[in-house]
Formats: structure tokens, C-alpha cells, sequence
């Protein structure tokens, strides 16, 4: 990566970036930190206790590259310390030597009043016992994304002292959850330390979720357990540990949900804790005036074009690969990530280039979210190869047909659009992600945290955001969602049956499509927020997860049980490759479409919004796993529909595996034979395995 030179003189020279942070030796610890702008740079050392008592001071000494260098015995396992940086004036610049600061390379925070902390000396080392990650691949991943704090608050078998902690996600009653529903992977909200806004504070809200970073190497303290939050920081990285080895004990890997593209020091005149008093120039996104160009939204933009600043990334993610066995990353605002000197996106970005070829960071899933708020951010299938990204354009595209789509033949007598957009989607996004990349591209998601839940998916027509006290104008005002008859809750027994029936219609579509499914935790139960679509400073029953449910929930979750172990079964629905016409390619599936007659699909009925009816057998092209053929039936309209069982080559009978028609799963293995008429009541699902 070129340094960029922000003040238009001479070119720096290549940063010196070996070993930021603490390194512990036997006659103390050395401290590297990096700014290639400030004229000083001191060690403060606070008491154990009293974390405004300084017990000593040092000055830093410029190695070069930018780097400034101490060693000091003092600094051992466990030693409470902070920064004061001062430097020149002028346009981006904004030192100030009477702040104290985090080393951006921290392994562990403690507070020391509101708003303020002190870095803590961790030393390194855990036993892992011989505990290897699962290391799954892609195309038997199934992605089930939550909150560490969420899952587990109020879970009844949990004991009350590990509820919302690391230690009770480790539990064996969540991991139970967790293998009985199916799933591979746990993808967490942020666990780096983070902090809540101002401006949250003052309405007696908190920041939830946790994109608002503090530092990227320093687990979220208030996660642990409280004996752990005693012990200090080092406790609360083992509990982390821990965690991740009991997950892969069972299986499961751990996927971060990362926040590069900014900090919790928000737009200027925000908190001024690490980056800012460090190196504002280098650090942030700016004009040359020292505008900040923010593309997250969140008030700054970390400026990946900077070899520092891409180094703090890279370094982060190695570290919790392998010191914390992390075996993959969801990337918030990948976007930002990629954006180069003129603020533009480009694939090529060497970070993103670095973060796919590091050696270190091998086998471990990239997942990006594909857009900012900035100018040309919605960059949906423009990541290389290497990459996983969201599929906002599969989200849409499903919710579309399953319930915005019905919502408006309910009015319009006739849905907006035929079946061809849906099938693209349910196939791999193949008009998306490029051959190179394949379906294993699409991380296939209908909710999110970010949205509504399922249950409220299907149950508002409208957010209901009152609550997060800015007058219901934040979240998303298009959500592509249908109440189905009656606005949130209601005894209504037709609209609550046919809101069951959507729910499962879209999870069944979520699982059997080609790409990488995920699950929000608590969709496959039906959770509600109550129509809040962006309840990310609601840390309350509101969006901690129930574990006691009703008889219906217990059903969907049966379905969701039953879909996913049918992914598992039939490989012929999670290809990892796209079928090339004329040419047999390996792990593929190659598919035929018909109609409701058993026909071949005309160009006519792809686009007719009349027809939304449509079958596809897809037959997989098998590396390692035995030959498999299933058999989706698919109809789109709310009217009853006679459905013929096509009669394809080889295949002498349909053996059926799935309906989304009632609400407790059917028994497997009804025969079937090609030419039968199927009867499908509107909107509902049904899967054969051809034989």
C-alpha cells in the first residue's frame, strides 16, 4: 500500500508498523505507537485502584516511519496506562496534550468514569486443549446471526449469573438450541469494546447493537460475566476464549461482525479517545480544509488508504483469528473499507486485495456488507473473489414476492411482476455475482438485525420506532412488508394463519435457495419487536429473545428444523458452482424449469404476472457427495392452483420431503409419479426428491 501524504510536502517514508502496542518481555514492556504527525507522545501509567492517580510518566521516542517508542518496567501484565499526544495546528489537526488516550492497539479497557478509560497490559496465552475449528466449508454453512447479550438474558435453563455473557452463550443449553435447530455458524454483533452515544445517554437509551467501536482488539467487557469483570480485562479475554472453544467443541464456528469504518468518536467536536487525539489527519476521511467525508453516517470514516490505518485492520482480524480462533468476519460497511484517495470504491482497494490474500487470515469467511451511505456506495456483487457478500437484491426480491407482491394483487387483482426475477434469486443470483465467484458469493438473508423481525415482517405494514425517541424517523421507511389485514397485533384467526403461512413460505424459500442462508436468532420461533424496525438502543425485553412459546411457535420451529436438515441432505440445494449450458461443471446443479402444467417454462410465463407458478428440478453434478435431484414447487398468488408433476428424464417417482401449507410439518415419504396432479392452495411451498 502507497502512503498517502495529507499535508502535500515530500512523501513519508514506509511506516515502521512491527509489533504496535504493548510487547512484554523480562525486564518489562515495550509500547509502539504509530502517528506521523505528532511532535510528542507520552506513556502515562495510572494505579491499579485509583485510575486517576498517576504513579508514572515517559516520553516516547520517534524510531521512525511515524512510530514512537518506550520501554519501561512498569509496564507488565495487568498495568493500567494512557497516551497524551500533542502536535502541530492547523486544518485536520486536533491534539491536544491535556487528553488522555487509547493505544489503538489495547488488549483490554477499563472505565474510569463516563466516557473515559484506561488501557490494561494483557498478557497473551490460553489452553485450547487440542481444540481445532470446524473449519466448514461454504456451501454447508448455515448462518444463524445474534446478539451475545440477546440470546441468552433470558433463557430459562441458563443460570441467572451467565445470562447475556459470553460464558452463558457457551452454555450447553444454547448450544443445544443450536444443534437441534441445525445451524453451522454464530454470527455476533459487535464484541469489540464499544460505547454508547451521547446523545443516547441523555434520552436513557443505550447503544445495543455495539457499532460504535472504542477499539478493535479489546473484547466488550460488560459481555462477561461479572466475576470476570472483577477479575479484569485478562478474565474477561478468556471468558471470550472459552466461548469460542466450547463452540468449537460443538461444532460450531464463531463469525464477528466487524466496524472498520468508524469509531465511537463520532463527527468533529465528538469524543476525542484515541484516533482523533493520535493522528486526526491520518486517521479519518477528510477534505483538505479537515471536513471530514463521512460515508458511514456515524460522523467520520476511517481512512483505509493510510498504511496505518489499513495495518490496524489487518492486525486486528489476524488477532482474533488466531489468538481468539475467530473463524470469520461479517464486515460493517465493507464499502467504506474499499473507498481509495478520491473517495471512490474500487474492488482492487489493497485492502480488501490484503485481507483475501494474507496467509494468516486463511480459511477464514469474509463476508462484506456491500454499502455505505457515501456516493456510489451500493456495490451489491462488485467484491472479488474471496469474498462472501449480503444480498440486499435477494432480500428484496423475496419479500417482494411473498408479501408486497400479494399485498398489491389484493388490491390490484393481479401481482406487479411474474415469477423470472424470484426464480434468478432462488437459483444463485447468478445476474449478480460474476462465474469467478459463484452462488457461495450470496449470503442469502431475508431479516436481519437491522429491520424488521419475520413475525413483524408479516404482521406491519408500517415502523413503529416511537420508542427510539426521534419522532419515528429512523429505520427504513421501504420494508417491503405486509400486516396481511390488520396492523401488529390482532385474534383474528384467517389473517394469523395466513401470516404463519407467509412466515414459513419465507424460510422455506431462505433454505432452500442456492447461496449461503442466514437466520436472525429468533426467527425461527416468530420473535416480534413490536414493529420496531431499528431497535438498536433498545437493551430490554424488547430484544432479548423469549425462550417459553406458544404452540405455533414450537411448529415454525419444527419447520425450520426440518428445512434445515433437508439443506443438509440434498446437495442438489447448495451448489458452488453456477451450471454452464452445454458443459457439465462440477458441484454444481443444473436446473430445469417448468410450469404449473409440467411444461417447460415459456418466455411468456417468466414475465406474465398472471403465472407465478413454477417448478424446478435441480440436479446436482457431484464431487463428493452422491448424485441428488429435488423437485421445488412454487406458487406465488393467493388463488388454489392444480399443479402437474413434471415428467423429466431418469426420474420415476417424486418422493415428497416438505409443505408450507400447515402449520405442524407433514410426514416425509409420500410417493408420487411424474403427470400427478398436485392441489396447492395460494402461496405455499412443496419439496420432492426426484428418483
Amino acid at each position: 500500500m502507497s502512503s498517502p501524504n495529507p499535508t502535500g510536502g515530500a512523501d513519508q517514508a514506509p511506516p515502521n508498523l512491527d509489533a504496535l502496542g504493548v510487547t512484554l518481555g523480562p525486564g518489562g514492556g515495550t509500547l509502539r505507537v504509530w502517528s506521523a504527525h505528532a511532535d510528542a507522545v507520552e506513556l502515562v501509567i495510572f494505579d491499579d485502584i485509583d485510575l486517576d492517580w498517576i504513579i508514572a510518566e515517559a516520553p516516547l521516542s520517534p524510531v521512525g516511519g511515524g512510530v514512537w517508542q518506550v520501554t519501561r518496567p512498569e509496564l507488565a501484565a495487568g498495568t493500567r496506562y494512557a497516551l497524551r499526544v500533542s502536535g502541530p495546528a492547523g486544518p485536520g489537526h486536533t491534539f491536544n496534550p491535556r487528553t488522555l488516550l487509547h493505544d489503538p492497539y489495547a488488549r483490554g479497557l477499563v472505565e474510569a468514569g463516563v466516557g473515559d478509560h484506561r488501557c490494561v497490559v494483557v498478557a497473551d496465552g490460553f489452553d485450547w486443549g487440542g481444540v481445532t475449528k470446524p473449519a466448514t466449508p461454504l456451501d454447508r454453512t448455515v448462518v444463524y446471526e445474534g446478539h451475545v447479550k440477546g440470546l441468552t438474558k433470558r433463557h430459562p435453563l441458563i443460570p441467572p449469573a451467565l445470562h447475556g455473557t459470553y460464558a452463558g452463550l457457551a452454555h450447553p443449553a444454547m448450544i443445544d438450541h443450536l444443534h437441534t435447530l441445525g445451524v453451522t455458524a454464530v454470527e455476533l454483533l459487535p464484541v469489540h469494546a464499544f460505547a454508547s452515544e451521547p446523545r443516547l445517554h441523555q434520552l436513557g437509551l443505550s447503544n445495543y447493537w455495539g457499532y460504535n467501536t472504542l477499539n478493535f482488539f479489546t473484547p466488550h467487557a460488560p459481555y462477561a460475566t461479572e466475576a470476570s469483570r472483577r477479575e479484569g480485562p485478562e478474565a474477561v479475554l478468556r471468558e471470550v476464549k472459552q466461548m469460542v472453544r466450547s463452540m468449537h467443541e460443538a461444532g460450531l464456528e464463531v463469525i464477528l461482525d466487524v466496524v472498520f469504518n468508524h469509531t465511537a468518536e463520532e463527527g468533529l467536536g465528538g469524543p476525542r479517545s484515541s484516533f482523533r487525539g493520535l493522528d486526526n489527519r491520518s486517521y479519518y476521511r477528510q477534505l483538505d480544509d479537515g471536513t471530514y467525508v463521512d460515508e458511514t453516517g456515524c460522523g467520520n470514516a476511517v481512512n483505509t488508504t493510510t498504511d496505518a490505518a489499513a495495518r490496524l485492520v489487518l492486525d486486528s482480524l489476524r488477532y482474533w483469528a488466531n489468538d481468539v480462533q475467530i473463524d470469520g468476519f461479517r464486515f460493517d460497511l465493507a464499502v467504506t473499507l474499499g473507498r481509495d484517495d478520491a473517495h471512490a470504491f474500487t474492488p482492487e482497494h489493497p485492502l480488501l486485495q490484503a485481507i483475501i490474500d494474507d496467509p494468516q487470515l486463511a480459511g477464514v469467511k469474509k463476508i462484506a456488507e456491500p454499502w455505505d451511505v457515501g456516493m456510489g456506495g451500493w456495490q451489491t456483487g462488485a467484491f472479488g473473489p474471496g469474498w462472501s457478500e449480503w444480498n440486499d437484491r435477494y432480500r428484496d426480491r423475496v419479500r417482494n414476492f411473498w408479501l408486497s407482491d400479494i399485498d398489491y394483487a389484493r388490491r390490484a387483482s393481479v401481482s406487479p411482476v411474474g415469477v423470472g426475477g424470484f426464480a434468478t434469486r432462488l437459483a444463485g443470483s447468478s445476474n449478480t455475482f460474476s462465474p469467478e465467484r459463484g452462488p457461495l458469493a450470496s449470503v442469502n438473508f431475508v431479516t436481519s438485525h437491522d429491520g424488521f423481525t419475520l413475525n413483524d415482517l408479516v404482521s406491519y405494514d408500517v415502523k413503529h420506532n416511537l420508542a427510539n425517541g426521534e419522532g419515528n424517523r429512523d429505520g427504513a421507511d421501504t420494508n417491503r412488508s405486509y400486516n396481511h389485514g390488520a396492523e401488529g397485533p390482532t385474534d383474528d384467526p384467517a389473517v394469523l394463519a395466513t401470516r404463519r403461512k407467509a412466515m414459513r413460505n419465507l424460510l422455506g424459500t431462505l433454505l432452500m435457495s442456492a447461496g449461503v442462508p442466514m437466520l436472525t436468532a429468533g426467527d425461527e420461533f416468530g420473535r416480534s419487536q413490536r414493529g420496531n424496525n431499528n431497535a438498536y438502543c433498545h437493551d430490554s425485553p424488547l430484544t432479548w429473545l423469549r425462550w417459553d412459546h406458544d404452540p405455533w411457535q414450537r411448529d415454525l420451529l419444527a419447520h425450520v428444523q426440518r428445512l434445515i436438515a433437508l439443506r443438509r441432505e440434498n446437495p442438489a440445494l447448495r451448489p458452488i458452482r453456477f451450471a454452464r449450458l452445454g458443459a457439465r461443471t462440477p458441484s454444481a446443479s443444473v436446473m430445469e424449469w417448468y410450469d404449473e402444467h409440467g411444461q417447460t417454462m415459456s418466455e411468456q410465463r417468466w414475465t406474465d404476472p398472471a403465472h407465478r407458478t413454477l417448478q424446478y428440478v435441480a440436479s446436482s453434478t457431484p464431487e463428493n457427495e452422491p448424485f441428488n435431484r429435488i423437485l421445488l414447487m412454487i406458487h406465488g398468488t393467493e388463488h388454489p392452483i392444480d399443479v402437474t408433476l413434471p415428467d423429466v428424464g431418469g426420474v420415476s417417482r417424486y418422493v415428497s420431503l416438505w409443505s408450507s401449507v400447515d402449520d405442524r410439518p407433514g410426514p416425509e415419504g409420500t410417493l408420487h409419479t411424474p403427470g400427478e396432479v398436485i392441489a396447492l392452495p395460494g402461496t405455499a411451498m412443496r419439496l420432492f426428491r426426484a428418483e
